[in-house]
C-alpha cells in the first residue's frame, strides 16, 4: 500500500501540471450512477415456474457451471460482485422475469411489485436502486417472432399489458426506494427474410407503444427508455423496431433513447451518436456491451471503442440526460468475474476521460491548432 500511495502522488503531481486534479477525477467518478445487469448471472432466463425455451434471437454461448436458478442465488452472486467493485454502488437492473415467485397460473401480463418483494428487501438493506426491463422473448406468445407488432389484437394485447404490468413495478421501485427507476422497452420483432409489408408492423408497433406509456406516470418515480435493434438470429432481414423509428418515438413522446452498444454496425460510432442527440432531445439510457462481428453481447475491455465511448459519455453528461447500464451475458467464463471485469472496465474509461485535460484541447482546436491537438491527444 505504501508503494501504491507514493506512485499516485508522484503521478498525481504529473496531473496536476497539466491542470487535472485526479482525486477530483475520482470522486466525480463516484457520483456518476452504474446500472449492473441482473441477467449476466442467470443468463437470461429467469425463474418464472414454467420454463421457457431462449427465443427471440436471446442466445448464451457456454455453460461453465454457477447459473443462478433463482433470486436468491442471484442476489448472493450480485452480493460478491459489488463487493468487489469500487466506488459507489449505486443501481441493479433486473429483467421482468426475475422474479422471487409467480403466483399459480399468474402470467406476465399480470405481475406486479409482489413478485420482487425480495428484490424489494434486499435493495433496501443495501441501499441500492433498482431498474426494471419488460421481457418480450422465450415465451409462447412470441409468435413467428412478433410481439407489440403481432397482427393478432390478442397477442399485442397480452404484452400490452405486461409493458404496463412493468411500468407500475417500476414505478414502486422508484417510490420505495428513492430514485427513479428506469423501465426499458426492447421488442425482438422482426423477420427473417424481407417482409411483403415493412410499414403495418411499424405502425401495430406504434400504437402498441402509445397504448404502454398512456399513464402518466411521473419523472420522479419512473424514467421510459425505447430500444433499437439492427437485427438478430431469425430476423436478420428486418427489425420492427429499428433505430430510425425509435429515435423519432423517443424525441416525440420525450422518452429515453436506449443506444445499446451491440446494435448497430460494427464500424458505426456509437460514441459519436452521443452528442448529436444530447444537443436536440437530450436523454440517453446506454446499455454497454461489446458486439464482436454481432450483437454477440461479450463482456466490455477496455479498447478503442469503449475509451472513446467513456470520453463522449463524460463530455456529455450534466448528471441528469446520460443513464449506464451493463448489457452483456458470458456463460464460457465465472458470471461473478464477468460483471467485475465489465464493470470495472467502463469505471476506467471514465475515469480516463475524466483525467484528460480537455480545456487545452479545446483551445487549440478552437484556434484552429490541430497540430497541437493531435500532439496533445497522443502524449496523453
Amino acid at each position: 500500500m505504501e508503494k501504491i500511495e507514493k506512485l499516485f502522488a508522484a503521478a498525481r503531481e504529473i496531473y496536476l501540471d497539466r491542470g487535472v486534479d485526479p482525486q477530483k477525477a475520482m470522486a466525480r467518478l463516484d457520483e456518476i450512477p452504474l446500472s449492473i445487469h441482473a441477467w449476466q448471472g442467470d443468463d437470461v432466463v429467469g425463474f418464472e415456474k414454467t420454463a421457457h425455451a431462449l427465443t427471440g434471437g436471446c442466445q448464451v454461448t457456454g455453460n461453465y457451471p454457477g447459473r443462478a436458478r433463482n433470486s436468491e442465488e442471484l442476489r448472493s452472486d450480485l452480493d460478491l460482485a459489488l463487493k468487489l467493485l469500487p466506488g459507489k454502488k449505486n443501481r441493479v437492473c433486473l429483467q421482468s422475469h426475475e422474479v422471487d415467485f409467480m403466483n399459480p397460473g399468474q402470467e406476465r401480463d399480470s405481475i406486479g411489485p409482489e413478485n420482487f418483494s425480495g428484490w424489494l428487501d434486499w435493495a433496501k438493506a443495501k441501499n441500492l436502486a433498482l431498474d426494471i426491463a419488460p421481457v418480450y422473448y422465450s415465451h409462447e406468445k412470441l409468435d413467428h417472432g412478433l410481439s407489440l407488432s403481432h397482427p393478432d389484437a390478442g397477442i399485442r394485447r397480452f404484452w400490452i399489458d405486461h409493458t404496463k404490468a412493468c411500468r407500475k413495478i417500476g414505478e414502486f421501485f422508484g417510490k420505495t426506494l428513492g430514485s427513479a427507476a428506469v423501465s426499458n422497452v426492447w421488442v425482438p420483432d422482426g423477420f427473417k427474410d424481407i417482409p411483403a409489408d415493412r410499414r403495418a408492423p411499424r405502425e401495430r408497433l406504434l400504437a402498441s407503444l402509445e397504448e404502454s406509456f398512456a399513464e402518466n406516470i411521473s419523472e420522479n418515480y419512473l424514467l421510459d427508455a425505447v430500444e433499437s435493434k439492427l437485427f438478430g438470429i431469425g430476423v436478420e432481414a428486418y427489425t420492427v423496431g429499428s433505430h430510425d423509428f425509435y429515435l423519432t418515438f423517443a424525441a416525440k413522446h420525450g422518452k429515453l433513447i436506449c443506444l445499446d452498444t451491440g446494435h448497430f454496425h460494427p464500424t458505426e460510432s456509437i460514441a459519436d451518436k452521443l452528442s448529436a442527440i444530447c444537443c436536440q432531445q437530450g436523454r440517453i439510457l446506454l446499455h454497454i456491451s461489446r458486439g464482436v462481428r454481432w450483437d454477440s453481447d461479450h463482456v466490455i475491455v477496455l479498447d478503442d471503442a469503449l475509451l472513446d465511448l467513456g470520453r463522449e459519455a463524460v463530455r456529455n453528461d450534466n448528471g441528469k440526460n446520460l443513464f449506464f447500464t451493463l448489457d452483456y451475458f458470458d456463460a464460457s467464463i465465472n458470471r461473478i468475474a464477468a460483471w467485475v471485469v465489465g464493470a470495472r472496465n467502463w469505471q476506467k474509461s471514465l475515469l480516463i476521460a475524466l483525467l484528460e485535460p480537455d480545456d487545452g484541447l479545446c483551445q487549440s482546436e478552437y484556434a484552429g491548432d490541430f497540430t497541437s491537438r493531435l500532439a496533445e491527444r497522443e502524449e496523453m
